[in-house]
This record gives structure tokens, C-alpha cells and sequence, in this order.
């Protein structure tokens, strides 16, 4: 089952591979198992040497920390994973350094913020990052930054990051490691609970439990990472979720983990990063007429069919679109300020740029900057 997506990761010439912080510490968390570590740096290293550009999305720098620091668990306030993140992503790096030099391999790193994804300046730098490493042979490690997150501005788990990246990259392939082989109908162990080998649309879920926080030192669960295969999908990408300790198997195209079949008709790079790789600042409320207009007529959407605003945002910022029944419908840039449009909303442009000036006879969101939901 899943050979399609399986064989697709076994002949990809680029790869992403997202490791948790569970399959890379000891079984308390307080500290690196060096000894997993390496043999996933070991397989990583042998895809490598046969010519495929590998990408590491690596949790662990807050669990890396955790021991140094004294702690016995994962911290639960904000300062105090940053500081551990802090500590830990140097313990962490020095470690895959020394493993993959073994192979004759250089690593880079590449710390990132929702930011980075978000803003289109900043996505387009981080793309020529990631170019220019691959294209001198370093094998990239990437983490959230997680010494700079805030709360409102964090991708909060490595999952939906590692899937971000595999679009960002162009990459054949996402591998998604975790302490779990496989996606299950019921918790594993349970009686019944049978593994879930293959997945072609994330609505056959829906009748399974996927719920889970994740390890003591991990911040996902298994939710967590069927978005980033949906996310991967819409972008075209297959992904094979399974444990570390099956990494060489998943690699070579083997029938273990549970394979996610991409979706047949890809969204484009942009309409995708609206959708997953920005976190709104806010919202519009739009009538049922600016529904229509940018459902069935792909329009932008204008002041004329705007009815509330909330939240606080800028110029450039993504925003929710918002239905007269309380649904998102759309993600976009918008073109004002949060404290402008509640002045300008129900007007026409014509009417607007005749009294405030020309400047105003702009879309509040070009269909261009919009991402149907």
C-alpha cells in the first residue's frame, strides 16, 4: 500500500526530513541520546552519499537544553524554553556537526520565524538560502528560532515548518520521524488499533482518532503531523510518516509508516503560502456579495463588501476573510491598516478616491494576494 508515494521518496533527488525531540533524547528528556542521534545521521548520510540533497528539520534544541540547565522537564513558560532553546541549540549542533563530519559531510544552519515564511521579502531570502547551501553541497539543519519566538508569532511545532520548507525547497519528498511507526485506527496496543499504511485524501480520517500532545519534550502529536502531510500534498509533495528507528527503511521506499498520496492537482507555491505559511493578524467581515464575487468570480475583494473589522494589523499583514456566518473563507494580504478600513468599509473605490484621494481607489486585497480557504 502506498507505493506511489513510498517509490516517490525512494527516487527523490531531494529530500526533507523532520525529526521530534522524542526520537533524539533519552527517555527522561533531560538529554541528547547520542547513540540515536547518530544513526539517523548515519542513514541520513548514506541517502546523501548517493547523491540525493537532503534537507534536516531538527527538534530538540529546548530538550538539548533542558539537562545543562538543570531542569528535569520541558519548561512551560515562553522565557524559559528560550532560554533552554538557547543553551541546547549549541549541545544540539555540535552534535550533528561531529556525526555527519564522519561522513565527510558539512551541515549549515538555518533558524527560522514565521516571519521568515510569511513576508514575501523574507521568503524569497530564505528560498536563495537554501538554494545556495544545496547547490555547495551543505546538508541545511533547520530549526524554528525558537530563542526569538513569541507566542503569537511561532509555527509551534516543527511539523507544519518541515512541511513549509519541503514546498519552499522544491523537494520530491517529506519524510516525518517520530516515536510512533505509523498512523493507527485506534492508540497503538489497543485492541483493533490497525495500522493506517496509506492515505489518499485526509478526509478518510475522519472517523479516526488522531488526537495527542506528544512526547514530555516535544511540543506535536500525531495531529500535528497530518496537517503537515495535507500541507505537503496541496503542494504536490508525498510524505511517509514513521518512526526514526525506521528511517533507512522509509528512505529506500519500504511498506512502513503510513504513506500520504499528494493531492493530484497541486495548489501554487503563492496560494499555498498564503494559506499555511502565514498566521493572520487579524480579520475582515465580508457580506454575502463579496462572498460570491470572490468565491465564484475570483474578484478582490473591495471596502464596498466589508462589514467589521478586528484585530490589530498593518499594511502587508495576513489577514482572515470572514463570512457573514462566522467561517474563514480567505487569507490575504491586505492593502490597509486595521484602524483605516473601518472608515473606509461599504464605500465604493470610486466614491473614496473622489473624497480622501486617488490613493484610496485600491483593493482592500488583490485576488493576487488571496488564498481561497
Amino acid at each position: 500500500m502506498g507505493g506511489g508515494a513510498r517509490q516517490a521518496i525512494a527516487r527523490a533527488r531531494r529530500i526533507v526530513v523532520k525529526v521530534g525531540s522524542s526520537s533524539l533524547t533519552s527517555a527522561a528528556g533531560g538529554e541528547l541520546d547520542l547513540a540515536r542521534l547518530t544513526a539517523l545521521v548515519n542513514a541520513l548520510s548514506a541517502r546523501r552519499s548517493e547523491g540525493t540533497e537532503v534537507v534536516l528539520v531538527s527538534s530538540g534544541a529546548i530538550a538539548a537544553g533542558i539537562g545543562p540547565l538543570g531542569m528535569n522537564t520541558r519548561p512551560s513558560d515562553l522565557a524559559r524554553q528560550q532560554a533552554a532553546a538557547s543553551v541546547g541549540q549549541g549541545v544540539l549542533l555540535s552534535a550533528y556537526d561531529r556525526a555527519f563530519g564522519r561522513h565527510g559531510h558539512t551541515i549549515g544552519l538555518v533558524l527560522l520565524t514565521v516571519d521568515d515564511i510569511t513576508r514575501r521579502t523574507s521568503y524569497t531570502n530564505a528560498k536563495r538560502t537554501f538554494d545556495s547551501l544545496l547547490d555547495l553541497g551543505v546538508l541545511p539543519i533547520v530549526n524554528e528560532n525558537d530563542t526569538v519566538a513569541t507566542h503569537e508569532v511561532r509555527f509551534g511545532d516543527n511539523d507544519r515548518l518541515a512541511a513549509l520548507v519541503a514546498q519552499l525547497v522544491g523537494a520530491d519528498g517529506l519524510v516525518l520521524l517520530t516515536d510512533v511507526d505509523a498512523l493507527y485506527t485506534a492508540k497503538p496496543g489497543t485492541p483493533g488499533a490497525e495500522r493506517v499504511a496509506e492515505v489518499g485524501d485526509p478526509a478518510e480520517l475522519a472517523s479516526i482518532s488522531i488526537g495527542g500532545t506528544g512526547s514530555a519534550v516535544g511540543s506535536g502529536g500525531m495531529t500535528t503531523k497530518v496537517e503537515a502531510a495535507t500541507i505537503a500534498g496541496a503542494a504536490g509533495i508525498p510524505t511517509v510518516l514513521t518512526s526514526a528507528d525506521n528511517v533507512t527503511a522509509a528512505l529506500a521506499g519500504e511498506d512502513v509508516g503510513t504513506a500520504f498520496r499528494p493531492q493530484r492537482r497541486s495548489r501554487g507555491s503563492r496560494a499555498l503560502w498564503l494559506a499555511h505559511a502565514t498566521t493572520p493578524r487579524g480579520a475582515v467581515q465580508i457580506d454575502e456579495g463579496a462572498v460570491t464575487a470572490l468565491r465564484e468570480r475570483g474578484r478582490s475583494l473591495l471596502p464596498a463588501g466589508i462589514t467589521g473589522v478586528t484585530g490589530s494589523f498593518v499594511d502587508g499583514d495576513p489577514v482572515d476573510v470572514v463570512g457573514p456566518d462566522g467561517a474563514v473563507i480567505a487569507r490575504g494580504l491586505v492593502n490597509y491598516t486595521s484602524g483605516e478600513l473601518p472608515h473606509l468599509m461599504g464605500r465604493s473605490t470610486k466614491d473614496l478616491a473622489k473624497e480622501i484621494g486617488p490613493q484610496y481607489e485600491r483593493e482592500v486585497i488583490h485576488r493576487d494576494h488571496l488564498a481561497l480557504l
